[in-house]
């Protein structure tokens, strides 16, 4: 039981003697990243396999062990090799039967297979030394641009271990600022840091924890945010599964700031992994001392359980989140007042979302100076986005506010596949808006995405090649916010869905002059006039495209024409009869028999029969099927 920071520190000590007994005495230690993208890439059959090999091999000086999602998803499944006295090693697209070779080549052979090394150097000569071309995790581009604060212990440590989130400085925060500093003196810091919540608006973390902390003594609660519904978003995932005790600690650290006794993490179903790791964490720290009474021998106490999300959009918005607390339909309600003056069964409440909270013990483990010397003026600090659509390298980047679009894109994300151009990104999920190619030197931060119309979000940052049409990805966002519309309020449940008729109508050919006038005015006014946040960014899509990219709208509207080649409706398929070699093989796979034709007559397709579902232009290896 851990009552005292001396009792703190030789528990941190024990971990760290037996972690240091364990690579002593093992001849390797291998990780394999075991977070839901790893899992469902194949990580599970890595992880037997490995063991299994092992066993075959009668080697038992192994340690085999997870880990959470180090971020670099586009290689998953990932296993790290570490042998003692040699450069560690990353495997991505790890099989069954690449690990097997692993533990063949690497573990009882001792020479690392680099050409399945992230951090190798590709296919190796045969006579060169596989170890000359492993470098450090920080020399591989996508995690050279990182700076790691919040994701700093995901893929590092076992995340359902306590000893190892202490070993890495873990409630040494809390400690100090039960022993250390007055509540004031903790929300001081975090004001001086320039922490702004991660969730969404951005607002004052700090600020926001002094409104309730003013508030007449008296029940309060703190809520982290974990209902994470963005489309192509997996940030808080992603710290769950792989340090749900940072999460822990940070909402600690607020509730004592706030004169909390009682938090709730509002965690979504659909992430089991993540809510089996949280609420490990929370029985840990209990079993520890570290939540309960008298914590670290102070009369501060603090209880913390985990409570399912709705499966609602809409309940990601704080106070129909609150409301789905209360066992309560998760509908929206009337501010103010706040949740920091009325918020969970009336009560002063706190909340932010999991990244924040993440964030919180090493701002008062290193001081506010040194997070706020990160980042840009407005801005300090870093953000994890999820990179995710057209981009070679998928997965999780934090990086300091004020790094721009293009070093995310090309520097960390490696680029656009195909060799295709960028023509723009999506940021802030369904509630967000576009930023075209022209701004891809915009230093990234809440200030410079505000004045291209946009916002941070939550972090989702989705990429578009050249080949997207930007009503139909418009019209998507905007189909996925009027569904999650809980339709309390008029104007975002009737407006929404009459501007989405209206894109509708465009992408099937039947826009009409002075649709996108009605869009604009009608889009404007839902922001205006709706009751909460979902229904005053529901329109964001819309109108950031329709800003960057008028011209696609109005070449859907006049002539009746989608330049991506995306609408079903604005195309068809041609054979061009100089091209065709009359082989068949278009009429072989078309599903629906519209192709026709012989040895002596070029193929036809006929238009009033064909579906565009396109099996006919992926298998003609003469190219002579065009789509206009």
């Amino acid at each position: 039981m851990i009552r005292t920071l001396q009792d703190l520190k030789e528990f941190q000590e024990r971990q760290e003697e037996r972690l240091r007994q364990q690579e002593a005495t093992t001849r390797a230690q291998i990780f394999v990243g075991m977070g839901t993208c790893g899992i469902a890439a194949g990580a599970q059959d890595v992880y037997d396999a490995i063991c299994d090999e092992l066993k075959k091999r009668n080697i038992e000086d192994v340690v085999v062990a997870q880990t959470g999602c180090i971020g670099f998803c586009a290689q998953e499944p990932l296993a790290e090799v570490n042998l003692p006295g040699s450069q560690k090693v990353l495997y991505g697209h790890v099989d069954p039967e690449k690990a097997r070779e692993i533990v063949a080549q690497h573990i009882e052979g001792g020479k690392a297979v680099s050409q399945w090394a992230v951090n190798g150097g590709g296919m190796l000569a045969e006579e060169l030394q596989a170890e000359a071309q492993i470098v450090d995790y920080n020399e591989v581009p996508f995690f050279k641009h990182q700076v790691r604060i919040a994701l700093r212990n995901c893929g590092v440590i076992n995340p359902e271990s306590l000893g190892e989130y202490t070993v890495r400085d873990g409630y040494r925060s809390l400690a100090k600022v039960l022993t250390e500093m007055t509540p004031a003196e903790v929300i001081e810091e975090i004001k001086k840091s320039g922490l702004r919540g991660r969730g969404g608006g951005g607002f004052s973390t700090g600020t926001k924890w002094d409104f309730a902390h003013k508030q007449p003594p008296g029940q309060k609660y703190i809520v982290c945010n974990a209902d994470e519904g963005d489309p192509g978003a997996f940030m808080d995932r992603s710290i769950l599964e792989g340090d749900p005790h940072s999460v822990v600690e940070g909402m600690a650290i607020g509730a004592y700031a706030i004169g909390a006794n009682k938090g709730y993490v509002y965690c979504r179903a659909e992430y089991p992994i993540a809510v089996k790791r949280l609420n490990l964490a929370i029985s840990q720290a209990k079993e520890q001392g570290l939540l309960g009474k008298n914590i670290f021998g102070t009369d501060f106490e603090f209880d913390l359980e985990v409570r399912l999300g709705a499966g609602a959009f809409v309940c990601g918005e704080e106070t129909a989140l609150l409301a789905s607390i209360e066992g309560e339909r998760g509908e929206p309600r009337l501010r103010p007042p706040y949740p920091a003056v009325s918020g969970l069964w009336g009560k002063p409440t706190i909340i932010n979302n999991v990244e924040t909270f993440a964030n919180i013990a090493p701002i008062i483990n290193k001081g506010s100076g040194w997070f706020g010397s990160i980042g840009s003026d407005n801005s300090k600090g870093t953000k994890v986005f999820a990179l995710a659509g057209e981009i070679n390298n998928i997965g999780l980047a934090e990086i300091p506010m004020g790094t721009t679009l293009r070093e995310v894109i090309y520097d960390i994300g490696g680029g656009v596949p195909e060799g295709k151009r960028f023509k723009g990104a999506q940021t802030g999920g369904p509630s967000g808006g576009c930023i075209p190619a022209e701004y891809l030197d915009t230093p990234i931060d809440y200030d410079n995405l505000a004045k291209l119309g946009t916002i941070m979000g939550s972090g989702g940052l989705i990429i578009m090649a050249e080949d997207t049409c930007m009503v139909d990805l418009a019209r998507f966002f905007l189909d996925f916010t009027q569904e999650e519309s809980c339709g309390k309020c008029p104007p975002c449940r009737v407006g929404t869905t009459v501007m989405l008729d209206m894109l509708n109508r465009i992408v099937e050919g039947k826009g009409e002059a002075g649709d996108l006038e009605k869009l604009e005015e009608l889009g404007k006014n839902i922001k205006a006039a709706s009751l909460c946040g979902l229904g005053q960014t529901a329109p964001n899509p819309v109108l950031s495209t329709m800003r960057y990219f008028r011209e696609e709208y109005e070449e859907h509207v006049r002539d009746k024409k989608c330049r991506a080649g995306v609408c079903t409706a604005l195309f068809q398929y041609y054979i061009i009869p100089e091209k065709c070699k009359r082989c068949g093989i278009c009429a072989k796979v078309c599903p629906v028999q519209c192709i026709s034709g012989d040895r002596k007559t070029p193929y036809v397709i006929d238009q009033d029969l064909c579906i565009k579902c396109g099996a006919c232009m992926e298998a003609c290896p003469f190219d002579s099927i065009i789509k206009r």
